[in-house]
């Protein structure tokens, strides 16, 4: 019996071939939104992950309020963090309404990937308040590369009304025990040329780690420069 092509692209998304599943979802993009979410919402259920991965990634190409709705089911009930990471890549896409969802999903997940996937989403935009709660929450993970982050995000909100309180909040990073978290302090003070800011570059200049000195030399030449 021959096949229609919404069927062989079913059996192509399910090919050994990652070449042959991305060819199979850039087709799928091209059908209206009611028939490929249909093929999505099949594959989102898949026991491999991969193949959860690549549902997410196709919902994320159509924007209608029936790929919006899969996405949020997907984000509330997904297990794996590799698929819930792309995921909050495919919703983010939908603008203001995906904010709360992935900001949810930040709080829900204690997952490395998950929350940096999120900070790096948030940190692009002018979703300030978003950010400065879900820095706030990386600057208590246990994993450092989360707290990292989450410093950097600050430096981001060096540009916005929150500006005074993130100094504040950098002024106590700027005494860490882990010389990583000065580090990104540093960096993240090239966004503001507040005296605060000034006094505590001049501070980290002085650090007993190379890279925090280096950074705060590269910070304090790059205002010597505006």
């Amino acid at each position: 019996m021959t096949q229609t092509p919404i069927e062989k692209i079913e059996i192509n998304l399910r090919a050994e071939a990652l070449n042959q599943r991305k060819a199979a979802l850039d087709e799928l993009a091209e059908f209206p939104p009611e028939v490929a979410i249909a093929v999505l919402n099949k594959l989102a259920k898949e026991n491999d992950f991969g193949l959860r991965r690549l549902a997410v990634m196709g919902l994320g190409n159509h924007k209608s309020a029936a790929s919006f709705q899969a996405l949020q089911n997907i984000l509330e009930n997904e297990k794996d963090d590799s698929v819930l990471a792309e995921a909050a890549n495919s919703i983010f896409e939908f603008g203001d309404t995906a904010i709360p969802e992935i900001v949810k999903l930040f709080e829900k997940s204690h997952h490395w990937l998950v929350r940096q996937t999120v900070i790096s989403l948030l940190i692009e935009t002018e979703y300030y308040e978003a950010l400065m709660f879900t820095a706030k929450i990386a600057l208590q993970d246990e994993t450092q590369t989360v707290k990292e982050a989450g410093i950097l995000a600050l430096g981001q909100l060096l540009q916005s009304q929150f500006e005074n309180e993130v100094l504040d909040i950098l002024t106590e990073l700027a005494q860490d025990a882990d010389w990583r978290s000065r580090w990104r302090v540093a960096i993240a003070l090239q966004h503001s040329q507040q005296s605060q800011a000034q006094v505590l570059i001049a501070k980290l200049q002085q650090d007993e780690h190379y890279r925090v000195v280096a950074a705060a030399l590269e910070v304090a030449a790059s205002w010597d420069n505006t």
